[in-house]
């Protein structure tokens, strides 16, 4: 009988960790990404929220109408894709979301400062991380 109840302790928590080990597969935005450094950690613009947004999945940001946003890399639109670029919400007002950084579509906000010009064409996938 304890064996029996271990054998189904023991499935279930394979059949927890299987979506776990499988993941997720999300379509790709896009194979390259406009930057204003090779790793894309400076600051290409400061641009302002037309509209709210809510975030589709993990890889996007939810915005509101009036947030500032710092934006770090623009991709590079591919064909039956949209425009998106990637960024992190600014300000005291919405602290609870400051550092928290990823897509939003371009259409919905304006730049209201260019820092310096986005023009290091980056891959969007690193194949290989060591360096030569």
């Amino acid at each position: 009988m304890s064996q029996r109840v271990y054998l189904v302790v023991l499935l279930l928590c394979l059949g927890l960790m299987c979506p776990l080990v499988t993941g997720i597969f999300m379509d790709k935005l896009a194979s390259k990404k406009l930057c204003a450094d090779d790793d894309c950690v400076y600051t290409i613009s400061l641009a302002r929220a037309e509209e709210d947004y809510n975030a589709p999945d993990c890889r996007f940001i939810n915005i509101k109408k009036g947030q500032l946003i710092y934006v770090y890399s623009k991709l590079v639109k591919e064909k039956d894709s949209g425009e998106f670029w990637a960024g992190s919400v600014y300000g005291e007002q919405y602290e609870d979301h400051m550092g928290t950084v990823g897509y939003f579509p371009s259409s919905l906000v304006s730049e209201q400062h260019v820092y310096q010009e986005a023009n290091k064409t980056v891959p969007t996938t690193v194949r290989n991380l060591q360096k030569p």
